[in-house]
């Protein structure tokens, strides 16, 4: 019988999402499975092959599902899930995409939540009425069930405190880290045809696309914008705006990239574009680095925090200044190569091992 302590993960986004929050659940959990932990995988159903795979099979590390289906998925989730964790034996319940299920606090399991952003609260223009409400909904029931709350950026632990009411002493500044298979594909030989600037994320008007392809009319003709990202009604509406000044030649969208493919991609860049409104924290500008690009990022949230000083950065509303920026970017320019070395240096605080054992030593401290 083993005397780790068991320690349970909300783990729907781990087999469900190919980015962002599916990431970080799953560079969190193959780090962690370095320490001496029981750790369960909590997820309502196995999601999908190629994510869940990506789980590296380990003695100590279970995914776990709803044995009956007394309840539905999303209530299973939300509250059924308590008694499965109690008969498990579970001492610590990590929530990785921002919830709790509710009544975990009176079960006497310890809880942490991980917070990405508030951007709901802080630009609710970009969501809808019912949506901010809802979200809104679950972050205060989440603040009454958490014990601790770790925060991935300065800007996301400032919001927390302001737009929660939440001591400083209940949340823990742990950065995000990034999958190490970026960094090798940085030093391979396959590459994409063509010159492109990239940019990854959600193709939505918080991420702000537009402003890159309105830089390209004052780029090099042969630069490519390739941007990868779910198939949205933004997308169209930045077609639309190429294909009506006469850059739809220029611009690819790609849809449906696997995450195996997506180091390749960022390997055969010039340069990787973010010009996003509000983010909670970038993990892309960390894969973009990892990947010995030149970022250019926008002013206003966690950006510059991400990124570090080394990367370039313009207002959401300034496309000649993102035109200037990437020109800087594009391979040949003076100070490239100083600015990719000095970035991949900030970079390295956000480690996979550190954040892992930053979170390991929380989990020790709420144990006892």
């Amino acid at each position: 019988m083993s005397n780790r302590p068991v320690i349970a993960f909300d783990a729907k986004r781990i087999v469900r999402n190919g980015t962002g929050l599916g990431s970080y659940g799953r560079t969190l959990v193959n780090d962690l499975a370095n320490y001496p932990l029981e750790m369960r995988l909590y997820a309502p159903d196995m999601g999908r092959d190629e994510l869940r795979q990506q789980i590296a099979a380990r003695e100590n590390v279970t995914f776990c599902y709803p044995k009956t289906m007394a309840f539905s998925k999303a209530l299973w989730r939300s509250h059924g899930i308590v008694s499965d964790l109690k008969r498990d034996g579970v001492q610590l319940y990590h929530g990785l995409s921002g919830e709790l299920p509710l009544g975990i606090r009176k079960s006497g399991i310890k809880t942490v939540v991980t917070i990405h952003d508030l951007i709901f609260l802080r630009h609710p223009e970009f969501y809808q009425w019912i949506d901010t409400k809802i979200y809104a909904w679950k972050f205060r029931k989440t603040l009454q069930e958490a014990d601790h709350i770790i925060a991935i950026s300065q800007c996301t632990k400032r919001d927390i405190i302001e737009l929660g009411g939440v001591d400083d002493n209940k949340i823990s500044l742990i950065y995000q880290s990034c999958s190490p298979r970026f960094a090798q594909m940085a030093d391979s030989p396959l590459r994409t045809p063509g010159r492109y600037i990239l940019s990854v994320g959600s193709i939505e008007a918080r991420k702000n696309i537009l402003l890159a392809v309105k830089a390209l009319p004052h780029l090099p003709q042969e630069v490519q914008l390739v941007i990868v990202g779910r198939k949205t009604p933004y997308a169209d509406e930045v077609m639309a705006y190429a294909r009506k000044y006469h850059l739809d030649h220029r611009v690819v969208m790609r849809h449906g990239v696997s995450d195996e493919a997506l180091p390749a991609l960022y390997a055969g860049a010039e340069a990787f574009v973010y010009p996003s409104v509000y983010e909670g924290f970038g993990i892309p500008i960390i894969e973009a680095i990892s990947s010995g690009l030149p970022v250019v990022a926008c002013t206003g949230s966690c950006l510059e925090e991400a990124g570090g000083p080394h990367c370039l950065y313009v207002a959401p509303d300034d496309a000649l200044g993102m035109a200037n920026a990437i020109k800087k970017c594009l391979k040949g320019t003076s100070g490239r190569d100083n600015r990719i070395r000095r970035s991949q240096d900030y970079i390295r605080r956000f480690a996979g091992h550190d954040v892992a054992g930053q979170v390991f030593e929380l989990y020790q401290r709420l144990l006892g």
